[in-house]
């Protein structure tokens, strides 16, 4: 090897060793920063999982004493907003709608699901189409088309049709009926057939509107 090739070798080490010396400290930190990182995280992680399963836990609890009967409409609204779960407050709205309907009791239904204070976004369809059901069944139609808003969902749209023929307007529920035959799965057969009765009944014809009589 040549004594130039040695020295430019040497040279290259010495310089690393001065790089090494000069930015030792931020290296150190730099990885020490890193691994704090790293831990918090993994910490954090662990945290949120433990919260998820505190609040389904306190849930699941919730739902058996509604269940049971032993839970008011007061104490489960009081009881919701403290699941910080996102969905779970409304869910357990509308389980308590569910039993209180169960108990013959419409109107506390009604006043539960117009109780929910923040209606988690992905329920709040859901929420939307058993609260306007239930206006319809009180005589509340248009109440109930409120409700529903411009939902375009084949669920949505059999409930307006129910509220346009319960206020007597069956042109418009027959223009519900076919949009919601229209939005609905072939595969959905039984609710099909519901919904060919309910145009049949609101002067439609199933068979018309591209679809296949009951």
């Amino acid at each position: 090897m040549a004594v130039d090739e040695l020295l430019d070798e040497h040279e290259q080490g010495e310089r690393v060793r001065e790089w090494i010396r000069q930015n030792a400290i931020g290296v150190i930190g730099g990885i020490a920063v890193a691994l704090v990182l790293v831990y918090g995280y993994g910490k954090w992680q662990d945290h949120r999982q433990a919260q998820r399963f505190a609040t389904g836990e306190a849930y699941d609890a919730v739902v058996e004493t509604i269940a049971a009967g032993d839970l008011d409409a007061a104490r489960a609204q009081a009881t919701a907003a403290g699941l910080d779960g996102g969905a779970y407050g409304t869910l357990v709205a509308l389980d308590l709608a569910a039993a209180e309907v169960a108990a013959g009791d419409a109107a506390a239904a009604i006043e539960t699901l117009q109780g929910i204070g923040e209606v988690d976004p992905v329920l709040a369809p859901v929420v939307a189409r058993r609260l306007a059901a239930l206006l319809v069944d009180a005589g509340r139609h248009d109440d109930a088309l409120a409700v529903l808003g411009d939902a375009s969902d084949a669920g949505s749209l059999e409930v307006r049709g129910d509220a346009e023929f319960a206020a007597g307007r069956p042109d418009k529920a027959r223009e519900a009926y076919a949009a919601a035959l229209a939005a609905l799965d072939e595969a959905a057969t039984g609710q099909r057939h519901i919904l060919g009765i309910k145009l049949i009944d609101a002067g439609g014809s199933p068979a018309s509107n591209g679809d296949q009589a009951p």
